[in-house]
């Protein structure tokens, strides 16, 4: 009897091991098959030339062995000609710096309205929380058409305040920097407003009534005790914020008008316009590691620093 419980034991061992390594499998094999798949494809172009045909470049690369065999043939003509070309360098800054903007934005608006949520009572709680995702339940395509009507000079925001009588001539806010932010925050606020609500909601509020009790003001108790228990919802907000902001397209291209600089715009002018897919994979493949990069470096420092805590 004994002996089959001990095999039982073990086999409940070897089904939970098995489990556990099947549910860690799950996210790797969707980020093989929809992310590193994907950008080995982008890689091999961007290491390709420029050819009149369909597609429109010649392939090195051909199979995983051309990987080894034929790797003095790369061209890295693309990675040298965005070295070259000022256009590149304003795009990729004037993007890194509109995302910026926007993000800091984003959380200015997005933390007191998940502060607000996580302190409310906890049986409107839920329904708050669908307001926030309310808007995902319209196209992404309408709602930014819709800001189009609002922001344009004969629009509902100027005919709004001049029929308060706060503005005498409509405002140029259409096709500006202004339109962007506007469309970037009011696109990506839930975003921030989710991860910021996750954090500020498990958040012990004892430690700030004991804050209060030991004579702390209220603001002072809210930079020395709430805002560093909510910072992994900040720096998740942040990220799930600024990285789609740096590559967008749509905003920019229908608030911000034909002459807005961003690397979005850009990739899809070389892709489409140009046709030239191997510049064009070049430069999705710089912005990638211009945003991957960091983001490990900052979770390697952050795992650091919980090891060196316990």
């Amino acid at each position: 009897m004994s002996d089959t419980s001990t095999q039982s034991a073990v086999n409940k061992g070897i089904l939970a091991a098995i489990s556990s390594r099947l549910v860690i499998l799950v996210p790797y094999a969707w980020l093989l098959f929809f992310f590193l798949v994907p950008f080995l494809i982008v890689l091999k172009i961007s290491l390709s030339t420029t050819a009149i045909s369909m597609p429109p470049y010649t392939p090195v690369i051909n199979s995983f062995s051309d990987l080894f065999a034929k790797w003095r043939e790369f061209s890295f003509d693309n990675y040298i000609w965005l070295t070259e070309d000022p256009l590149y360098y304003r795009a990729y800054i004037r993007s890194l710096v509109i995302a910026g903007i926007s993000t800091f934005f984003t959380l200015l608006i997005g933390y007191p309205i998940a502060y607000g949520m996580a302190r409310a009572p906890s049986t409107i709680r839920p329904t708050l929380l669908m307001l926030v995702i309310l808007p995902f339940w319209t196209s992404f395509l309408i709602r930014v058409y819709a800001w189009i009507g609002i922001l344009k000079p004969e629009g509902l925001l100027n005919q709004f305040l001049m029929s308060l009588h706060i503005i005498d001539s409509p405002l140029i806010i259409l096709n500006t920097d202004w339109a962007i932010y506007i469309g970037i925050v009011y696109s990506y606020l839930p975003f921030m407003v989710l991860p910021l609500y996750s954090s500020l909601e498990k958040m012990d509020y004892t430690l700030i009534e004991a804050a209060n009790d030991l004579g702390c003001p209220p603001l002072s108790a809210f930079w020395k005790i709430t805002f560093p228990l909510s910072l992994p919802g900040v720096v998740a907000g942040c990220l799930l914020v600024f990285i789609p902001a740096v590559g967008e397209f749509v905003i920019p291209d229908l608030l911000g008008g034909s002459e807005t600089l961003m690397i979005g715009k850009t990739l899809w002018n070389e892709f489409n316009s140009n046709r030239d897919w191997p510049v064009s994979s070049a430069v999705a493949v710089i912005l990638l590691l211009l945003l991957v990069v960091p983001i490990m470096l900052f979770q390697r420092a952050q795992a650091k620093a919980q090891e060196q805590g316990r």
